[in-house]
């Protein structure tokens, strides 16, 4: 057993303590560690260079490892190893009291706003691999973003369609309502308001590859005129909405760019209008991207805590109606894209390659541990200029049988709203943005 060897052999046996864990070095060395009465885990590493290098950089050469093939689980997945590690390594109890390091404030700061063509390439990295892998592994709607599990034993079908009627009821829509999908994706969600709300919605995105299959969707469910599309950044745009959604863009904009971002949904709103901002956030303080995600998956993305989003907020005015913290959602929804994507592997890897799979089965698992274990939630922010947007009261979500209305996909119960149409607002004679670049969708 080479230096290296012995280093991590020593860690694990002072840090394995549940599993039953069974290692086979490079040289044929054979060490247990754990509990015998513990799960029963083995794992085989080829290369004792790639033992000093997860050693070293744990965070992001672990997965690299296992994505090249130097680390290589037996008997079972990926994330069997993973979930015993976190358990083990970082427990799922009590958050211990945190504090924030140099490097780590470092690190943050260089995590700065997006500019236009840094914002597309982001974009592009990731959700311009194909339409046809995401289609593996998503439900009928191409909803890339945590679904809401309101009753027990939904489908992923049905939790993404209770969804978006959750957040159709959080914006409280009257119809013929102007509304603007920030970061609008495969154009589910905006189909989904322009025929369940009766709105005329206008989706943004920056994926050349997501802008084709919404305006594709709208004209095959007969809503191309109230449901459209443009390849455009939202900073671009100088039109009034009575509703604004964003779900799964904010993790793109970086921490410099939560100025700008909320700055331009002030402008955009109506007076009487409504915004809801659906973004993955950190119950803990400010830290740092995964350096795993942040190279293969998303990068330049990154996750925001609530004390780095309420002060912008406040900054432009806005009143926070409404936050709901959704846990475990994102965990349940992580785990039900896994089990397809995995029963589709064969499939990804012939559009792709083996390596590609790893690295999605590694990005997968360790994200629905973030959320199940971790600090990882999602926010579901309810912005208005005025205290008096929605009801004062919050049963205008809930005083209905929700799981009537999430099987017939009726449209959210209203009540009279003493706010005008933004229609009055809008500025005559608007015109369709022009295509620029900027942030895009991300998979809250």
């Amino acid at each position: 057993m080479g230096f290296y060897g012995r280093q991590l052999d020593r860690f694990l046996g002072r840090n394995i303590r549940s599993a039953h864990l069974r290692v086979r070095f490079p040289d044929g060395h054979t060490r247990e560690y754990g509990s015998p009465s513990g799960p029963a885990l083995a794992v085989r590493l080829t290369d004792e260079r790639w033992i000093g290098r997860i050693l070293r950089n744990p965070d992001l050469k672990f997965g690299e490892a296992y994505m090249e093939g130097a680390l290589v689980p037996e008997d079972a997945g990926i994330y069997p190893l993973l979930d015993q590690l976190w358990r083990d390594l970082y427990g799922t109890g009590e958050r211990p009291v945190a504090g924030t390091s140099p490097m780590r404030r470092l690190r943050r700061a260089l995590k700065r706003a997006h500019p236009p063509a840094r914002a597309r390439r982001n974009v592009a990295h990731h959700y311009d691999l194909g339409n046809d892998l995401y289609r593996l592994f998503l439900d009928e709607n191409m909803q890339y973003s945590c679904a809401y599990f309101a009753e027990p034993g939904m489908s992923l079908d049905e939790a993404q369609a209770a969804k978006m009627r959750h957040i159709a009821r959080k914006l409280f829509i009257e119809p013929g309502q102007r509304v603007l999908d920030i970061g609008s994706g495969w154009g589910g969600l905006a189909v989904d308001l322009a025929r369940h709300a009766d709105a005329e919605v206008f989706g943004v995105t920056l994926s050349t590859e997501q802008f084709a299959s919404a305006r594709e969707r709208a004209a095959e469910a007969g809503l191309g005129d109230r449901a459209r599309f443009e390849l455009t950044d939202y900073r671009s745009l100088d039109e009034t909405f009575d509703r604004i959604v964003s779900v799964g863009m904010l993790e793109h904009v970086g921490i410099n760019g939560y100025g700008e971002f909320f700055a331009q949904v002030r402008r955009l709103l109506a007076e009487h209008g409504v915004a809801l901002i659906h973004t993955i956030g950190r119950t803990g303080p400010p830290a740092t991207t995964n350096p795993f995600i942040d190279k293969y998956i998303f990068p330049g993305g990154y996750i925001p805590a609530l004390s780095e989003l309420v002060p912008h907020i406040e900054a432009q005015g806005l009143y926070l109606l409404d936050a709901e913290i959704l846990r475990l959602h994102y965990a349940d929804t992580l785990r039900a894209w896994r089990e397809r994507f995995l029963a589709n592997a064969d499939r990804a890897a012939a559009l792709h390659d083996e390596r590609f799979v790893r690295m999605w089965d590694f990005y997968l698992a360790s994200s629905e541990l973030s959320f199940r274990y971790g600090e990882h939630v999602v926010f579901q922010l309810q912005l208005a200029r005025r205290q008096d947007a929605v009801p004062v009261v919050r049963d205008y979500l809930y005083s209905h049988d929700r799981r009537t209305d999430f099987a017939a996909g009726a449209p959210p119960k209203r009540r009279p709203m003493r706010a005008k149409s933004a229609h009055a607002h809008t500025k005559k004679g608007a015109k369709p943005a022009p295509r620029r670049s900027g942030s895009g969708k991300a998979s809250a």
